[in-house]
């Protein structure tokens, strides 16, 4: 069956990163044979005063495939994992979701995105998670992490917010390659443009350091943006720069 799981505030400025977590308990999930799991993605969520956090504000989220009897073991698993790894002084929470059991998919995808505009607070993701009949699960310190934990999975149920952690490692001549020798090597939907035009397999891209991949319409692309100063001939194209991903 298809699983989210998500987590939220378990990290400080000094430590170890809450998406560092969440690939560990995703890889976890697989050397104990309890299922396959699939990427990480990042979900950035409201910053402001009256929103306590302890890094950046961000949950962690992964799907994964597992068979039933393996769920209740794997919830332990994290509970225990996110008491004994979280960074002293974080308020980390935990939730995970049968997606096919949810009986209003709406109502945590509205959740995820009001947590991106508004102030949310603990009571109300205790609420809709009962609602929902989803984990929802607080392991130290104020707990407050339940709130992201909870919107990252409404966030990636929806298919339209997140970048996927780490970065894309595309093997390159002079700085450049076509659409199809890009998707041949890493595992994408498409590479896209910011305007939502999908490229076709001839096209010629600049590719930058570090590039990294989005979550749209339900799918993993990179994106590019109009190349302004052309490496190669025929190159009309480069990846988007990081600090214009923030938007999703």
């Amino acid at each position: 069956m298809k699983i989210l799981v998500c987590i939220d505030d378990t990290d400080n400025l000094e430590s170890r990163g809450t998406g560092d977590l969440a690939t560990e308990l995703a890889e976890e999930l697989q050397n104990r044979r309890w299922g396959q799991s699939l990427f990480v993605t990042r979900h950035q969520l409201l910053v402001h005063p009256d929103v306590p956090y302890t890094s950046h504000n961000s949950s962690m989220c992964f799907e994964a495939d597992i068979a039933p009897e393996y769920l209740q073991p794997l919830i332990d698993y994290a509970s225990d994992y996110l008491e004994r790894e979280s960074a002293p002084g974080s308020d980390p929470g935990l939730c995970v979701a049968v997606v096919d059991q949810l009986p209003d998919q709406d109502a945590v995808v509205t959740f995820g995105r009001k947590a991106k505009e508004e102030v949310l607070n603990k009571q109300m993701a205790y609420e809709l998670a009962g609602q929902l009949g989803v984990h929802l699960s607080e392991h130290g310190g104020t707990g407050q992490g339940v709130v992201g934990a909870l919107a990252g999975i409404g966030l990636r149920l929806g298919g339209n917010d997140g970048r996927l952690k780490g970065w894309l490692d595309i093997r390159t001549r002079e700085g450049w390659a076509t659409v199809g020798e890009i998707l041949s090597q890493v595992p994408l939907q498409g590479v896209r443009t910011m305007d939502g035009a999908i490229l076709g397999p001839e096209q010629m891209v600049a590719v930058d350091d570090k590039p990294k991949a989005v979550l749209i319409d339900g799918g993993t692309y990179l994106m590019v943006s109009p190349e302004r100063e052309t490496c190669a001939e025929g190159v009309r194209w480069r990846t988007t720069p990081r600090h214009q991903l923030k938007k999703f």
